[in-house]
């Protein structure tokens, strides 16, 4: 069959500027300057205000995660806050009414050390307070030059950098387009986090949730600080094996045992091998006597023991790991630390040495008092060797040893009174409980799920949630001192909760005077700060009203939605899971989506403490090098959750040329007439949509709706966003191609108006889809002809257009083949085609012949033969150029 052309020559088309007199599309649309400019107006017309006398069937609440507010944010924190927007954004064009508040963290060792090293102080508790103190101008560098302040002034420096530090928090998230409600930010060191942190450990403390104790802890000898099971990194390290000869205190041969640290032997309270091992069992109930120190300790059996490292028995000392305090607890045996709060080995010689009468064991200890561990493993080694304790040279070995995640030296165990929370390390029933809780929850990814049940079953203690610092929520207690002045720990002074928040370092003890502190008969006040993650696991219930504004804490919890890294499953999501269920005996939300690493070229995760970020500000800027904020969230929105993502400045150059697109798409759309009123929402024929073509676009764009909708309900909006984008791009670079001349006039009136119904419908619908991803973009263009702002449009539904939608791929496909043989001839696109051939399969012809005038006028081809193929195949070929006009 052949078609000749009957479209108009371009001299005929109408003017290619019909805009309607409803829109105002700028001259030379531009990304740049459009995150200060709607930013501004969002702010001005409170366009993300959180209303809160909705029913809460109509509320999305989110519990966002409050970065620390000490330092800066990297593009870590762009990439995952941008994500939780994107589902923000999304529930509010559901309709909903979207709880998004924005916190800080603002509490804690992070502070501290900012607070230390910005101002060149340090904080000394003995000091007083002074009104007039005035950091210097230049703050030295050098810690050991830091100027000792009370521990008053240093939490005024503290409050001072964190206000600072959050003001340029807010400006960075704004430059981000995150809809967050900003009358709804929040700290967790102002009074309100305080007195709501105080009231839940007090509640827990009523309820026998939390409970103080004298017990081996893991210690941060560098910060002076307890750390709790989930704040600890394994690192390798070099290490050494020692096989170390215990004498027998009968007839018997001694006993060879292999540890990596010889200078806790002077703690040694037992040898332990396993209970089935042959080797060791005649000696069970025997004991032995320590090297160079002469202590009797015995020989014991537990389960835990490994018989087949090193040779099978092992020292239990007081503490050196964490399997030392199981052994140690079980099995009943005495304590005897050596290993003092700053890491160094105990001044004084410890009693079971000085009386075990062995020669030289007083000597022998005196020789490693006040080192480190370092030292005096340098030191006892040297020991051993010389009194032939030691069997062999030691043997080089690389092993996992226990960090503080913010430390740098290994931990100590030492043993120390501190508060716990019950978390279901020590009881099988709340454990199973808190598994339970978990699978209330939809998790996004849903393999998730498992890590969280792995951290609650590998337990094997409860939360310890004291810490030895200054900037914190202090302990809320107090304890009568005995006529001795003890303290009477069993025993503690509670505030009343209309007093809350209080510091009991610095208020007096209820029922007492201030002169009784420190004195036999009065009080001493708690002198530990709560765990910055005992308040952050409160984010629930802090931003939620809990225990103050019950009326919006009913309209809001449990909360929809906690976003998070997956890397703290294991303390953020976990604890938050342990309040809300003693608490509220709830869940805390119902759905966790968490998100993947920034990782660097090499693969390896972006963090501070690595040197390997990137300064976000950089790249969000608008004028190159920066890409602009939408191009940044079309890099985060790329990526689905759970996965670890590589940073990429390429796909933000494809996000910057995909909203620049989307401007100048919408620019040429609008200029041919589209306007609000041609907006189709009903079937497309019923809005004058005749065209086999339009009805085609029209019916692909249903379907792309209708699954970007299923894939934003299911937390995948970077299937949504590849769905939409890839529909945008054969909306450009195809259709609006295909129907440019019939757009104008060329074809007459209905064609035309079914073509700018098309164009009207499609934009209409395909800026709600991108809106959630490019906030900025979206509402420029939404601004040129529509009313209101694109954020609280409409989500958009399927509307059940009717079309045979392969008709645009075919179509296409055909253009893309007509352009590249003209590519091949070296000619430009606007060269006549005065004959072309098109073999294609019995289908694809019936779509073609439907549409092709719009291939002809699209193709500049005058006339078009089609050709029957016999294998389906699509192909153009027997182009006929017209002549080159000489």
């Amino acid at each position: 069959m052949t078609i000749s052309a009957s479209r108009a020559d371009s001299s005929g088309h109408a003017d290619p500027s019909r805009t309607h007199p409803s829109v105002k599309v700028p001259e030379k649309p531009s990304v740049e300057g459009l995150g200060a400019k709607w930013d501004a107006v969002w702010s001005r017309d409170k366009t993300y205000a959180f209303d809160r006398s909705a029913e809460r069937a109509e509320v999305y609440s989110i519990d966002t995660p409050p970065p620390t507010a000490s330092g800066s944010l990297h593009v870590g924190h762009v990439f995952s806050y941008t994500q939780t927007d994107v589902v923000a954004r999304y529930q509010r064009m559901l309709g909903k009414q979207v709880f998004y508040p924005l916190g800080w963290d603002d509490n804690g060792l992070p502070t501290e050390r900012r607070v230390q090293n910005y101002y060149g102080v340090r904080c000394d508790p003995a000091i007083g307070y002074d009104p007039d103190f005035t950091p210097p101008e230049k703050p030295a560098k050098n810690s050991r030059d830091f100027i000792a302040v009370s521990r008053r002034n240093f939490i005024e420096l503290c409050e001072e950098l964190a206000v600072l530090d959050e003001k340029v928090f807010e400006d960075l998230f704004r430059m981000v387009g995150l809809s967050v409600d900003w009358d709804y930010t929040y700290r967790t060191i102002d009074d309100t986090s305080r007195a709501v942190s105080q009231r839940s450990f007090l509640a827990d403390l009523a309820a026998g949730q939390a409970y103080s104790a004298d017990a081996p802890t893991l210690w941060d000898v560098t910060f002076r600080t307890a750390v709790a099971q989930a704040e600890l990194e394994d690192r390798e390290r070099p290490g050494a094996y020692h096989r170390v000869k215990f004498a027998s205190n009968g007839a018997g041969e001694p006993i060879y045992i292999e540890t990596t640290r010889p200078e806790l032997i002077p703690a040694v309270v037992a040898l332990v091998a396993h209970p089935d091992d042959e080797r060791y069992q005649p000696l069970f109930g025997s004991t032995v006597r320590s090297p160079l120190f002469g202590v009797d300790v015995p020989v014991v059996a537990h389960e835990l023991a490994k018989p087949d490292k090193g040779t099978g028995i092992a020292m239990v000392c007081t503490f050196g790991d964490l399997t030392d305090v199981t052994w140690w607890r079980e099995l009943q045996l005495p304590t005897r630390p050596i290993v003092g709060r700053d890491g160094r080995i105990l001044a004084e010689t410890p009693e079971w040495i000085a009386s075990s009468g062995f020669n030289g064991a007083v000597d022998a200890y005196q020789q490693l008092a006040t080192k480190t561990s370092f030292s005096a493993k340098e030191t006892i080694v040297e020991m051993l060797r010389e009194s032939g304790d030691l069997d062999g040279e030691p043997k080089p070995v690389l092993h996992p040893v226990p960090f503080y995640e913010k430390g740098d030296k290994p931990l100590e165990v030492v043993t120390s009174r501190q508060w716990y929370l019950r978390n279901g390390g020590r009881s099988e029933e709340l454990r199973a409980d808190l598994i339970a809780r978990g699978r209330e929850i939809n998790w996004h990814p849903h393999f998730m799920r498992a890590r969280y049940e792995n951290w609650v079953d590998g337990l094997n203690g409860d939360w310890l949630v004291s810490r030895q610092r200054y900037f914190g929520v202090p302990i809320p207690v107090w304890y009568p001192l005995n006529a001795d002045g003890e303290p009477e720990y069993d025993s503690p002074i509670i505030p009343s909760d209309a007093s809350l928040p209080v510091d009991p370092a610095a208020d007096t003890a209820p029922g007492f005077q201030e002169a009784q502190r420190g004195e036999p008969g009065g009080f001493m006040g708690d002198p530990d700060v709560l765990d910055t993650w005992a308040t952050s696991s409160l984010t629930p219930q802090l931003v939620g009203g809990w225990s103050r504004d019950e009326d919006l804490f009913q309209r809001v919890f449990p909360f929809d939605l906690r976003p998070q890294g997956h890397d703290i499953i294991r303390t953020w999501l976990f604890s938050t899971m342990v309040r809300a269920n003693a608490l509220n005996t709830s869940i805390p939300w119902t759905n966790a989506a968490l998100s993947g690493w920034i990782l660097d070229p090499d693969r390896k995760k972006m963090s501070k403490s690595k040197g390997n970020v990137v300064v976000p500000t950089d790249i969000l800027a608008e004028h190159k090098p920066g890409h602009g904020p939408d191009a940044v969230r079309y890099w985060a929105a790329s990526a689905r959750l759970g996965s670890d993502t590589a940073y990429d400045q390429d796909q933000m150059k494809v996000g910057r040329r995909l909203a620049m697109k989307l401007l100048n798409a919408s620019k040429f759309a609008l200029n041919l007439g589209a306007h609000e009123g041609l907006i189709s929402s009903d079937a497309a024929g019923d809005a004058g949509v005749i065209n086999p073509l339009d009805q085609a676009l029209l019916a692909r764009l249903d379907t792309v709706v209708a699954e970007a909708g299923k894939a934003m309900d299911g937390y995948d909006y970077a299937k949504a966003l590849d769905l939409t984008e890839s529909f945008f791009w054969s909306f450009t670079d195809d259709y609006v191609e295909l129907v440019k001349d019939r757009a104008y006039g060329a074809a007459g009136p209905d064609q035309q108006k079914s073509a700018v119904v098309t164009l009207a419908t499609t934009l209409d619908t395909v800026l709600r889809l991108f809106a959630p991803v490019l906030p900025f973009a979206t509402e420029e263009v939404w601004s040129w002809w529509r009313a209101g702002s694109v954020h609280h449009a409409s989500w958009p539904k399927p509307v059940g257009f009717s079309g045979d939608a392969k008709i645009l791929t075919v179509l296409g496909e055909a253009l893309g083949k007509v352009r590249k043989s003209k590519s091949e001839a070296k000619v430009s696109q606007k060269t006549e085609v005065q004959r072309a051939v098109i073999t294609a399969g019995s289908e694809q012809r019936v779509r073609l012949e439907s549409a092709a005038e719009d291939l002809k006028a699209a193709g500049r081809v005058s006339e078009l033969v089609f050709v029957d193929a016999t294998d389906g195949e699509l192909t153009v070929s027997e182009i006929e150029l017209a002549p080159a006009e000489v």
